[in-house]
């Protein structure tokens, strides 16, 4: 068994990851699209970007604390939604929206995990969102919609950026399946991964929860998940959709996915009232920009108006804080928490929040800053290798 509490950076909590599970299962939380080019530069991008600090400010301390969504937070960073947690952990979901409620950040569930709306709401508290899709069948999304305003969701996200699913080639390699099966092709992947197939004692449920009832009703056993999803997801979806959901849902809405100043103009004109700035993690369009570069554009595009928050390739707290210096609202993780779930469950997550907090609470220390508003409102944060030119006279 892991000892997480022995792994002091987020690179650490991925190599106990890869140790613990079984090959197929690494490379789906760990793989891109083609050839991963986008999942390289999300993270190389925040290496183009450097913070001058503020010396002899007097700081003694960091207040982490942001307003997200219209929920105050105590860390400028939350869960991103991800889907089928329960292929790392048996904790899956619930054990994440644990931690996440404990840390006092929200929590986003994906509509394809392996737990349901209602459970998540039971099992945790604090602050959650709902990440959602326009498929096919608008009667399932509108669906999504009503169990989340029951289930008291704080927020409703909208994925755009998923008309098919991206090209993953390593899954293709691997011969990675939902659930996993256990062929002549990958019995030696599984073979001594013994914590993670111990996880199958206490639950061997792989299904996407919120869609089941949906996959095949008649119980026939003709209809795969995958073969419903990729029939559900609808790659006509326009502007117009996003009106339509915008009635339905009263609550901040977020659209995820939103790359461009003008894509971010027509969210605002519709009623959003934040955005995600993301590539699905590099797990989509491969090329597409890195989110960090794409702050600045979109937030002279919208003002102050609308919430921004940054989403891929943040491994570290220096990461955090130069996402909110060019005007990020908060910042968004995906595979470090997920890392720290296939390492050691819910106190992996638990350990994966402490580090990038940690991180960010040192790096302001250092730099100078005291607050993440004071951060927003006075970094001096520019491109690696600009100088600026000072006149003598």
């Amino acid at each position: 068994m892991v000892n997480v509490k022995r792994c002091f950076n987020i690179s650490e909590l991925r190599k106990a990851a890869k140790k613990r599970l079984p090959s197929p299962i690494f490379h789906y939380i760990d793989g891109g699209a083609d050839d991963e080019w986008t999942l390289r530069r999300n993270t190389d991008a925040f290496e183009q970007w450097e913070v001058v600090p503020s010396m002899l400010t007097g700081v003694t301390d960091v207040d982490l604390s942001t307003q997200l969504f219209g929920q105050d937070l105590a860390l400028p960073f939350i869960i991103s939604p991800t889907g089928m947690s329960r292929l790392f952990h048996h904790h899956k979901e619930l054990g994440v929206a644990r931690a996440a409620s404990k840390a006092n950040t929200y929590y986003g569930l994906s509509s394809m995990g392996s737990s349901t709306i209602e459970d998540v709401a039971a099992a945790a508290p604090g602050p959650k969102f709902f990440q959602i899709y326009i498929f096919r069948d608008r009667g399932l999304t509108r669906r999504f919609v009503e169990r989340c305003i029951e289930a008291k969701y704080d927020a409703l996200c909208v994925t755009v950026d998923t008309a098919v699913a991206g090209n993953r080639e390593r899954d293709i390699v691997t011969g990675m399946t939902i659930p996993p099966s256990l062929t002549t092709r990958s019995l030696l992947n599984f073979a001594g991964k013994w914590s993670w197939l111990a996880g199958l004692r206490h639950n061997q449920d792989f299904t996407l929860a919120n869609l089941d009832e949906n996959i095949d009703p008649l119980k026939s056993g003709a209809l795969s998940i995958f073969e419903y999803v990729n029939q559900q997801f609808d790659p006509s979806i326009s502007w117009a959709d996003i009106g339509w959901l915008r009635e339905h849902w009263e609550g901040p809405l977020i659209i995820k996915g939103i790359l461009s100043p003008e894509d971010a103009r027509q969210a605002k004109a519709l009623g959003a009232t934040a955005i995600m700035i993301s590539n699905h993690g590099g797990r989509q369009l491969d090329s597409a920009p890195a989110p960090i570069d794409c702050i600045p554009g979109i937030r002279d595009a919208i003002g102050t108006d609308l919430e921004l928050v940054v989403d891929g390739g943040i491994r570290r707290g220096s990461h955090i804080v130069k996402a909110l210096a060019l005007g990020a609202s908060a910042c968004s993780i995906g595979r470090p928490y997920l890392y720290g779930l296939a390492a050691g469950g819910e106190p992996g997550v638990t350990q994966a929040i402490t580090i990038l907090e940690a991180e960010t609470r040192r790096f302001m220390l250092l730099a100078g800053f005291d607050s993440v508003e004071s951060l927003r409102s006075n970094a001096a944060i520019r491109r690696v290798g600009f100088v600026n030119q000072l006149s003598d006279a």
